[in-house]
């Protein structure tokens, strides 16, 4: 896959965020250049004045710059640099359907599943409030339940919309395949597992940074 952009394009982010990530590897396998501008989210540094003033007012990575315009929230970001790629089909209702599994992700996945990653492998639980400890069951549910859907999905098809991978199975990759960081078991998920080595086959591919080892 190849595509091409009249402007330059920066990446600011934290290399450790699979909102990043699903970005960075969108690139890679479009052989999209892409700078980086890496934050650090455990310093503060995207709540600096300078920040919010230039790059988003909401305080939040990641933010794509697109010369001299910012297009914050991972997957308007990841829509932008798929357009008129195959990473997006052409059929109306696989358009539609790819949508559903980007917003699913959002809303039912990455809230649950991303969070435990966080507060589990970085924060760590002797850090966390009492009331981010009491969320820690209800979020091990959803998170559980999310990836249990995606298993039942993924047990008659190779990928999430259609037949070929599109960025529906981008957005979901990225923080299912480091899911374990937040004591899920992927290993439970035996079609999910399969599809992750899909995606990490597929041409151009590049690890999250903080996965690599």
């Amino acid at each position: 896959m190849t595509d091409e952009h009249p402007h330059q394009l920066t990446l600011h982010e934290d290399p450790r965020s699979g909102n990043c990530y699903k970005i960075r590897l969108i690139a890679a396998l479009l052989g999209t250049p892409l700078a980086i501008r890496e934050y650090d989210i455990m310093r503060g540094e995207t709540r600096s004045p300078e920040f919010l003033a230039n790059v988003n007012a909401n305080g939040r990575i990641p933010v794509l710059q697109i010369g001299d315009r910012f297009l914050p929230e991972s997957n308007a970001a990841c829509w932008y640099l798929a357009e008129g790629t195959a990473l997006i089909p052409q059929d109306r209702f696989d358009r539609a359907d790819m949508l559903r599994w980007m917003f699913f992700e959002q809303y039912n996945h990455e809230p649950n599943i991303a969070t435990l990653r966080f507060w589990l492998a970085f924060v760590g639980e002797a850090h966390l409030s009492e009331q981010q400890r009491a969320m820690i069951p209800a979020k091990r549910m959803a998170g559980e339940d999310a990836l249990a859907l995606m298993d039942e999905h993924l047990a008659t098809r190779e990928w999430f919309v259609g037949g070929t991978v599109s960025l529906a199975d981008i957005a979901l990759y990225a923080y299912t395949h480091v899911a374990e960081a937040g004591c899920f078991r992927l290993r439970d998920r035996s079609n999910v597992c399969r599809w992750l080595d899909r995606v990490a086959a597929l041409p151009g591919y590049v690890p999250m940074p903080q996965a690599e080892d």
